[in-house]
């Protein structure tokens, strides 16, 4: 393996898959099985991921929310992507 470490950046939006919003379990799946390999070869993963799949502070401030209010909702929404894989990875035994 080239590198001993990386940085992985999963968009939130990712996540969705063919679902117009949410997570969609086969994508999470697909994503835990291909970090899982990452990790086997030997590799260090640290995975940043956002929330755009579930919140966004922008549309917030549409509707006529303060957008700060809407951007912790957001991080809030980042919270709930990173249990998720991180839930999956831990089932599929990485």
């Amino acid at each position: 393996m080239k590198y001993k470490r990386i940085l992985l950046k999963l968009s939130g939006e990712a996540l969705m898959g063919k679902k117009g919003f949410g997570i969609d379990q086969d994508r999470l799946q697909e994503y835990a099985k291909e970090i899982k390999s990452i990790v086997e070869a030997g590799c260090e993963i640290a995975i940043v991921i956002g929330g755009g799949n579930i919140f966004r502070g922008i549309q917030a401030e549409k509707g006529g929310m303060d957008r700060v209010q809407g951007d912790y909702m957001g991080m809030l929404a980042t919270v709930i992507n990173t249990m998720a894989i991180a839930i999956c990875i831990r089932r599929i035994g990485s």
